[in-house]
């Protein structure tokens, strides 16, 4: 099939943060100026700000953004005084962040990696992990559960968004009329199908169950303290007018 489906991804994601997607806007200089201790709001999912007693306290904090890269959230946490290493596969995405970080003068690590490798990270590396929508792109969450619990230190916080898996019952000529049976891999369909995803800068996406996204957390050791669901923005699907599409969690290594 060509390249690495990862290696499509990480293309696809330079495409949209050329073609300036939501996810790939840096925030402003006014924006970073105005971070305050109660003033700031980032998203693990499309809607919701993620609520702020999730992280406690950042100053001085070891945050890990992964697949994360954009330049939207590392800036924010950075003004609120963590010491952030971003790692992403797009260099656009990468591009963002260092582009912020000169801007307003603060240090960052800016790694390019493929989450679906083992992390750069020696164990417990890190006191926060901060994982947005993002392991749709991957065929093997498991292995990101357990990544993230090796390089959390104990106590340490896993925050991940991801989505229900709903969106891929649909296509978007048929909003609301079910095609697709779940799971959705394209890697067991059609070579026909993989190509069309990739020639028209898809992304090649996969569903996950929640015994996948909940359980896989569990199964790597993490004790599940809190969560929430979200919907589309009013630009995404149509279903997210009848039903949440994604969920944010917090976790904790005990």
């Amino acid at each position: 099939m060509g390249d690495k489906y990862t290696e499509i991804n990480s293309k696809t994601w330079d495409v949209w943060a050329e073609n300036d997607c939501d996810w790939s806007r840096p925030v402003t200089h006014e924006e970073f100026e105005a971070v305050m201790k109660e003033n700031w709001g980032v998203y693990l999912t499309p809607c919701i700000t993620v609520p702020h007693e999730w992280f406690g306290e950042l100053k001085g904090k070891k945050l890990l953004g992964l697949a994360s890269g954009g330049g939207q959230q590392m800036p924010i946490f950075t003004r609120l005084g963590a010491d952030c290493t971003i790692l992403d596969y797009s260099d656009r995405q990468l591009e963002a962040e260092r582009m912020v970080a000169r801007r307003e003068g603060y240090a960052i690590s800016v790694i390019k990696g493929d989450m679906t490798q083992r992390l750069p990270f020696a164990d417990e590396s890190f006191d926060i992990i901060f994982h947005p929508v993002s392991n749709c792109y991957v065929e093997d969450v498991y292995h990101i559960w357990n990544e993230c619990f090796r390089v959390l230190k104990k106590g340490g916080v896993l925050l991940a968004g991801f989505d229900n898996g709903l969106n891929f019952l649909f296509e978007d000529d048929n909003p609301l009329l079910v095609v697709n049976p779940l799971p959705f891999n394209p890697l067991k369909m059609p070579r026909e199908r993989y190509e069309r995803m990739a020639q028209n800068y898809e992304g090649i996406q996969f569903s996950h169950s929640m015994e996948e996204q909940l359980g896989g957390q569990l199964k790597a050791g993490f004790r599940l303290v809190d969560l929430y669901e979200d919907r589309d923005r009013e630009n995404g699907a149509e279903i997210r007018k009848y039903a949440p599409q994604y969920m944010a969690t917090r976790a904790v290594k005990p």
